[in-house]
């Protein structure tokens, strides 16, 4: 059984596909019935206006209606079931009165118009039905000894099939005359609920109260295939009527499954598909499209189900075929086609055959066989003897072709990328498994190609989809049906459907190429793709300002606004300029002007202040380029406008005193007018605004009159300076005589309007002054400059947290670290704070009543160093120490010490922010830590958590084991806690989630023996009742992050989440 699609709800007692859309109606016991899409797997709508259980539901075959029963009339009980036959006028009903009745209801349609007529006349009709003439009751089937549940019609055969609580499901014939007991199938446990005929198989399908679904070959009478449900009895079955599906209602909900898989057998060769079409070996011709049979083979031997062929595998060069089936649990066929056989042969060929899980041809003649027995591959010749045998250091269950000596993965003819495809996602990686890209599918995954390209073209059950190499992802077209790629050519993509037919479909590739030329920089194609091609719409902007292409985007858009704003982020200002005169907004004016000031286009920046009549920052850039004539425009319009700080502000720009001198005494600023104009020499203005204030004159102090003396006085002393080196060059080599130039220079001084001006001290007449010799040594001791304690210079010329703090200097510390990395609770921190100080100080006493004295180590010093030269702190923590307690964390985690190697790896993450490295390759390493830390941090607390929760909230530890397997751990520390999860779940009784942890698990291959034998008994015990007990807020196919304070996950596409 191939479970598609699964709902919890209540008991679920009738069930209704509808013939052309993916949907099934649902009626429960509660009166509820429900519409669901079954290929989503979203409930599209619900309807409860019944009070009681609703038995049966059916959509309308033409009109968007459905109808529903809950008891009807005619027997002499309880009638359980009533059907149409699919092509004749009749009607089959079940009662607990223990018969069948088959009713003739060719008169009543007859006697019915149209269908318009039907709906008019319904009350009649359902009166006529079974109480009048014209509806007869054909046939009477009698055998069951307890009340009968269902019966249906064969779609083809004169055949009917009952089900009753005498536990027996009975076959019944029928013909023209009188109708007939055939067989009694036997097996059930209990009452039979449900039984009908598959609509493409020779297979009976019947369910019951004990649990259980059965599969009966209806040619021999025998069971084929039993599935059972541990805690749910079955109620309901429905079959599609044109799909190969089947659906079933049971007490906690319902499923849609099918009984074996559809996927037809290929290969593909060059130009060429072999393929296995009924019991015939199929080849096809991409370049003619021609398709001929070329040999039958056997039909499997047992009646079980997928019984078909799983694989085929060729080799071009001997005309092999390799066809592999789960027959008699797997074995192989080999055919060798003769050159002129292409033509449909009478007679089976004998083919050479044996027993293996996968095979493949892996040289031109010979082919790997998986030997599940001895987990080893045998390789083998075209005359099916064994050549070589490979053991495989892990358990495994399927082997795939991955080029000539190679098995891993079937690939393309160059195989420099491989696609893997699961149910949900498809991973994309090079042929040395190089991670490349990974997408995720809401909906399964059923194949997939390359194109010529290298684009990876993939199909889901809705759509045609494509994959480029960096992993962009997107909608070639919808499907009607699901289909498996086989090969792509150009724009046409081959494919085989579930008959086995060849569906070539022609798609639309532009999109993707556009895309990938982008993404190889190929701009020359890129632009005579939009030339060319019609490519638009909103998605493909976006996606082209998203990958940094806007001046591409630019030759899509029409919207001046969007236009805008993709010539801004591309720089093309010409552009921008053109579409901001369009739109005239101020907003957009002064957008243009702050992108015009970045690259230096002081043109287009006076353009936007001006259409915004932004005139300080118009003023401002006239003053930057040095446009003082426009400077003194701007000062007229401000003078126009009557803005007085406008204007004060041109004036001062220009330089004009006089105007600014003007504007205070306008504004009413005398005494500011008085100053400026008294400051700056301007004596008449002063003497005339010193009347105006007249006494309220404000005082100026002595000597900062003008700048003009002081300015004075400096340019004297250059040019005394320019003299004394004039006549120091005159002296013909010899040393002039000094002492004339400075008495020339003092008489200069005394006749000098400036000068140095000393205040009379009036010194008492009694003091003397020796005169000092010029030979004396100074008797008084001056002690040195106290310099800059080291420690400060570290806070000075550093921006580093960890220097700070070995400075001692905390509080710049701590602001730094809040700065640079957000860091708001410091407390864990204090202790590396104080080691950081502590260790990079030494202390030394010098004697007993001495203080201690503190002396600063710097990093990297030597004797040969400049004393003047100051280096950075010695710090006690590098990054050779963060990697030991990684170590040591790691050792921690493997032994199960988890309160340990919680310390060790938040002692790694509190130290990297207090962590100097000098290269490069250092800090990618140090973030690689970080991620390291992060999650080995977030998983030990949610393990922690999930054992302080032990007997407390089951479902809570369920959940919080499950989250702990999505960290990214080292593989043998995955595995710890993939073992965990599943353990805990299955103890719990959720088969499911455990069976997802049992597959996970193996397929990290485990060198531990128990840990593989445990998942691979665990994945047995569960695949036999695919369900979970209780609801856990887990959703393995939704990729999600877990939150570090609530441990509560959050799905891609979340906006929030709640706890």
């Amino acid at each position: 059984m191939l479970t598609k699609f699964e709902t919890k709800s209540n008991r679920v007692k009738g069930l209704g596909f509808h013939r052309k859309r993916p949907w099934i109606l649902a009626s429960l016991h509660s009166g509820v019935i429900q519409l669901w899409d079954y290929r989503m797997g979203t409930l599209i709508d619900k309807f409860d206006e019944h009070d009681g259980p609703v038995r049966g539901v059916h959509f309308h075959n033409s009109q968007p209606l459905f109808c529903l029963w809950f008891i009807l009339t005619g027997h002499n009980h309880y009638v359980m079931c009533a059907l149409f036959h699919p092509k004749e006028d009749l009607v089959v009903s079940a009662s607990l009165d223990q018969t069948v009745r088959v009713w003739d209801i060719g008169a009543l349609k007859k006697k019915a118009g149209s269908p318009v007529d039907d709906i008019l006349r319904l009350g009649k009709m359902n009166t006529d039905f079974f109480g009048g003439v014209d509806a007869v009751v054909k046939y009477v089937l009698e055998g069951h000894d307890r009340g009968v549940n269902w019966a249906s019609f064969h779609p083809t055969l004169p055949l009917i099939v009952s089900g009753a609580d005498d536990r027996q499901v009975k076959i019944w014939r029928m013909n023209d005359a009188k109708a007939w007991e055939v067989d009694t199938l036997r097996g059930h446990l209990n009452n039979v609920s449900c039984v009908l005929f598959h609509v493409r198989q020779e297979i009976i399908v019947s369910n019951s109260e004990d649990k259980s679904i059965r599969v009966w070959d209806s040619t021999k009478r025998t069971v084929i295939q039993s599935f059972r449900r541990e805690h749910d009895r079955f109620w309901i079955l429905a079959s599609h009527p044109e799909v190969n599906l089947l659906a079933a209602g049971h007490d906690s909900g319902m499923m849609v499954f099918k009984l074996e898989r559809e996927r037809p057998a290929f290969s593909v060769s060059g130009d060429s598909l072999y393929y296995v079409k009924d019991r015939f070996l199929q080849f096809y011709d991409y370049s003619t499209q021609k398709d001929t049979q070329l040999i039958p083979f056997r039909r499997p031997g047992s009646s079980s189900l997928n019984q078909g062929p799983k694989t085929l595998s060729y080799s071009p060069t001997e005309n092999a075929v390799l066809i592999f089936s789960d027959i008699d649990g797997g074995s192989y066929e080999l055919f060798i086609v003769p050159k002129d056989s292409f033509s449909r042969g009478d007679t089976v060929q004998e083919a050479k055959r044996g027993a293996g899980g996968s095979s493949f041809f892996v040289a031109r003649n010979r082919f790997a066989v998986l030997e599940k027995s001895s987990n080893q591959v045998l390789v083998k010749n075209l005359k099916n003897e064994i050549v070589k045998k490979i053991a495989i250091p892990v358990v495994t269950d399927a082997i795939f072709y991955a080029g000539t000596g190679n098995l891993l993965c079937r690939g393309e003819t160059d195989m420099e990328s491989i696609a893997l495809l699961s149910k949900h996602s498809v991973i994309i990686a090079v042929k040395k498994l190089v991670h490349r890209c990974t997408l995720h599918e809401m909906i399964r995954v059923k194949s997939g190609a390359w194109d010529e390209n290298g684009v990876f073209i993939y199909m889901t059950l809705t759509h045609i989809k494509y994959c480029l190499p960096n992993g962009d992802s997107g909608i070639i077209r919808t499907l009607d049906a699901p289909l498996y790629i086989t090969k792509i050519f150009g724009n046409t993509i081959f494919c085989l459907d579930r008959d086995g037919k060849i569906r070539p479909i022609v798609i639309d590739s532009t999109e993707y190429i556009f895309k990938l030329a982008l993404l190889r920089k190929r701009l020359d194609h890129v632009m005579s793709m939009i030339r060319n091609s019609a490519l638009c719409g909103q998605a493909m902007i976006v996606y082209l300002q998203n990958k940094g292409f806007p001046e591409v985007a630019l030759h899509f858009v029409k919207d001046e606004r969007t236009r805008f704003n993709l010539a801004l982020e591309s720089g093309n200002i010409q552009t921008a300029v053109d579409s901001a005169k369009e739109i005239d907004e101020k907003d957009h004016w002064y957008r243009l002007g702050v992108e015009a000031l970045r690259q230096g286009n002081a043109g287009i920046v006076e353009y936007a202040y001006q259409r915004t009549k932004n005139f300080e920052r118009l003023s401002f850039l006239y003053l930057l380029t040095g446009k003082l004539d426009k400077l003194s425009k701007m000062m007229k319009i401000a003078e126009t406008q009557n803005d007085i700080m406008g204007q004060f502000h041109n004036a001062l720009y220009l330089g004009n005193i006089q105007e600014r001198v003007k504007v205070l005494e306008n504004a009413g600023h005398v005494p500011l007018a008085y100053i400026t104009a008294s400051v700056h020499g301007l004596h008449d203005v002063a003497g005339r605004l010193a009347a105006e204030l007249g006494d309220s004159i404000p005082s100026l102090p002595e000597g900062r009159r003008c700048n003009r003396m002081r300015r004075a006085y400096f340019h004297g002393l250059v040019d005394a300076q320019k003299d004394l080196c004039r006549k120091s060059d005159s002296s013909d080599g010899r040393n002039g005589d000094i002492s004339m130039v400075l008495e020339d220079d003092e008489v200069h001084e005394e006749n000098d309007e400036g000068g140095w001006e000393y205040e009379d001290l009036e010194l008492p007449p009694d003091i003397d002054t020796p005169k000092a010799a010029t030979n004396a040594r100074a008797f008084i001791f001056v002690a040195p400059t106290t310099g800059m304690p080291v420690s400060q210079f570290w806070v000075q010329t550093s921006s580093l947290a960890a220097e700070h703090a070995a400075a001692g200097n905390f509080d710049t510390a701590m602001l730094l670290l809040s700065r640079q990395l957000g860091i708001r609770n410091f407390t864990p921190l204090k202790t590396i704070f104080t080691d950081l100080h502590m260790g990079s100080h030494t202390y030394l006493r010098a004697f007993t009543l001495a203080p201690v004295m503190s002396i600063a180590v710097e990093r990297g010093w030597s004797e040969s160093a400049s004393p003047n030269l100051r280096g950075p702190p010695a710090l006690v923590f590098n990054f050779s120490q963060l990697e030991e307690k990684l170590k040591a964390g790691y050792k921690a985690t493997t032994a199960g010490k988890l309160t340990e190697a919680l310390r060790h790896f938040l002692g790694v993450f509190q130290t990297i922010p207090l962590i100097v490295v000098e290269t490069r390759r250092e800090v990618d390493e140090v973030k690689e830590l970080i991620i390291i830390a992060k999650e080995y941090v977030l998983g030990l607390q949610m393990e922690l958590k999930r054992r302080e929760l032990k007997d407390i909230d089951p479902v809570r530890q369920q959940e919080l084991a499950a989250y702990f397997t999505h960290c990214n751990l080292q593989v043998p520390h995955l595995r710890l806690a993939l073992m965990t999860a599943m353990s805990v779940c299955y103890k719990a009784g959720n088969l499911s989630t455990a069976a997802n942890f049992s597959r996970r698990l193996l397929e990290t291959n485990p060198t531990n023996e128990n840990q593989a034998r445990t998942a691979r008994q665990v994945l047995q015990a569960a695949e036999r009742n695919m369900k979970d007990t209780s609801q856990l807020n887990y959703d393995f196919r939704n990729p999600f992050v877990v939150c570090g304070a609530t441990y509560v996950p959050i799905y891609k596409g979340q906006k929030n989440v709640s706890y």
